[in-house]
């Protein structure tokens, strides 16, 4: 016949017990063990294909497995907590273990061993005030130990109020109105802070420094970060306090100068040049020039500049730290940042220095409007004074591109670099690194031809895709007109008017040669040598008589 599959034998020197186990989830055998404690128990595994024994030899005082922890209480401070339980009178010293589960899932677990009493305890200590706990016990056999009992019923636990830990963090905006300033107070709870109460509220207190005059106060619920004072233009202690129902917490502390003084402070404000800096995959960089005056830094920015009031935000670093990566869940690709580095010495801050940029700039979120055109014969002005290029760009502006091109053939003009089309047309392209300069001569043009033209700026982030073009014609060469004019016309012109009067030009340029013989010098008496009339000297008295040669004078 087929044997159990388990069998268990417990041996002892008087007698053999045979145990048939039951089995559900897993196996177990029980028998009645009298006074006998040390046994030899084999537990058998058979099957058709063969058996496997294994053997444990034991002391049942040994193996001692406790009830579950009972009646379970606590007592508990601001820092402690005291378990309390009850456990069934056994005669042997326990060990036992609290578990404390925070709230955030961390787990700890705390020892303690308890002599022999039935009301036992444990003291968890190193706890934050008014915090939530919930807690557990659990015992095993201080000594030969073999197994824990199972946990005791968990008990959720809060500790005391306390006074809150640590500081506010506040910062301010300054804004300078008629008599005096308006302050614009923002804080936020720094890391090492905890409220350590069921409910809190912020008091804000202002008093003048020079005078002494009785502090002004006021207090906020916990739902609020911001305020807004005015004061004079006297110095002034600002401070705020985080207030539960225990006490004050330690305030925070910021000095505000005379009005003169701040007055220089925003004359230097606006001196300081603004410094374009750059975005990183983790933030945006900014750095600094260490002054070794300062005991801390501040750098303040708003996370959504276009908002007004903007949520101003801040972040302080220590004397030896001269750069940093400012991050943002809120900061997106194509929005300026505005930067402002501040040095502080004795809760006085002065700003520093000033920066701007972007997390990742894009192109252009539009393109030049060009509002006026001048044109030559062989050239065009192009004026686009109308573009703007502050932070209200995707990018810094670094340029502008001048795309030129006729329209029935690709472009050839001096100076210009080849620029491809998708559609493989060639512009010829200039390039204007000055962001200021909004306006831009295409030289060497043919005379009356169409050319298509476009402005492009450009950042750091590219530029939009060329689509629309400005269309112009260059007038004739007024020049060339002329020197036909002379050229043709006018020879033609002179030629007509010859022919139309060419008697009056014929007297004017070629006067007819009169006759010697109709001549009134002629009118003398005759005398002829042969054909020709001769004058004789005895006929006129001359006022002076020139002989050519002596062989003529004596002829005559």
């Amino acid at each position: 016949a087929p044997v159990p599959p388990d069998t268990f034998f417990g041996r002892s020197s008087q007698k053999m017990i045979l145990c048939t186990p039951s089995c559900s989830k897993q196996c177990s055998c029980s028998w009645h063990i009298g006074q006998q404690r040390i046994w030899n128990v084999t537990v058998t595994v058979e099957n058709p294909l063969g058996k496997k024994t294994a053997t444990d030899v034991f002391n049942v005082n040994h193996r001692i497995y406790p009830t579950a922890p009972f009646q379970v209480w606590e007592e508990f401070t601001e820092t402690e907590i005291t378990l309390h339980w009850n456990h069934q009178n056994s005669g042997i010293e326990l060990f036992c273990q609290a578990e404390v589960l925070h709230r955030d899932g961390k787990v700890e677990l705390h020892n303690s061993s308890d002599k022999h009493s039935p009301h036992r305890s444990i003291t968890v200590s190193g706890l934050q005030p008014y915090t939530e706990y919930t807690v557990r016990v659990r015992c095993g056999a201080a000594k030969h130990f073999w197994k824990w009992s199972e946990w005791s019923e968990a008990r959720t636990i809060r500790t005391d109020e306390a006074t809150p830990s640590g500081k506010l963090d506040m910062w301010r905006e300054i804004t300078p109105v008629l008599g005096g300033r308006n302050v614009t107070l923002f804080w936020k709870q720094a890391p090492g802070f905890r409220a350590n109460g069921r409910s809190i509220e912020y008091e804000v207190t202002w008093e003048k420094i020079e005078d002494g005059s009785r502090p002004e106060s006021i207090s906020f619920s916990s739902i609020y970060n911001s305020t807004r004072i005015f004061i004079d233009n006297h110095s002034y202690r600002i401070s705020i306090a985080a207030k539960n129902n225990v006490n004050f917490s330690l305030p925070s502390v910021l000095v505000i100068s005379k009005a003169t003084d701040n007055s220089m402070s925003i004359l230097n404000t606006e001196e300081l040049k603004e410094e374009q800096v750059n975005g990183t995959d983790d933030g945006i960089f900014i750095s600094w020039e260490p002054r070794c005056i300062y005991d801390s830094y501040i750098v303040d920015w708003c996370n959504f500049p276009k908002l007004q009031p903007c949520d101003l935000q801040w972040k302080r670093f220590g004397p030896n730290t001269s750069s940093a990566v400012i991050n943002s869940a809120a900061f997106v690709p194509g929005e300026r940042y505005n930067f402002h580095i501040y040095g502080s010495v004795a809760n006085r801050a002065s700003l520093l220095e000033k920066k701007t940029g972007y997390l990742r700039e894009l192109a252009p979120l539009h393109d030049p409007v060009v509002d006026k055109i001048e044109l030559t014969f062989n050239a065009v002005t192009l004026f686009w004074d109308s573009y703007l290029t502050n932070e209200s760009q995707s990018g810094f502006v670094r340029g502008y591109h001048v795309y030129v091109s006729p329209i029935e053939e690709n472009c050839s003009l001096k100076g210009s670099k080849k620029h491809i089309l998708s559609g493989d047309s060639e512009l010829c392209k200039y390039t204007i690194e000055n962001p200021e300069e909004k306006r831009y001569t295409v030289e060497h043009l043919m005379s009356n031809t169409k050319y298509k033209l476009v402005v492009k700026a450009y950042t750091g982030g590219g530029e939009t895709p060329i689509l629309n073009f400005i269309y112009v014609d260059t007038p004739y060469n007024s020049n060339m007109l002329y020197f036909l004019f002379l050229l043709v016309i006018v020879p033609t012109l002179v030629a007509a008017i010859c022919h139309w009067k060419k008697k009056w030009v014929k007297e004017c340029c070629c006067p007819a040669i009169p006759s010697p013989n109709k001549s009134k010098v002629l009118s003398f008496k005759e005398f002829k040598i042969g054909s020709e009339k001769v004058l004789k000297i005895s006929d006129c008295i001359p006022d002076m008589l020139a002989m050519d040669n002596k062989g003529e004078a004596q002829k005559f």
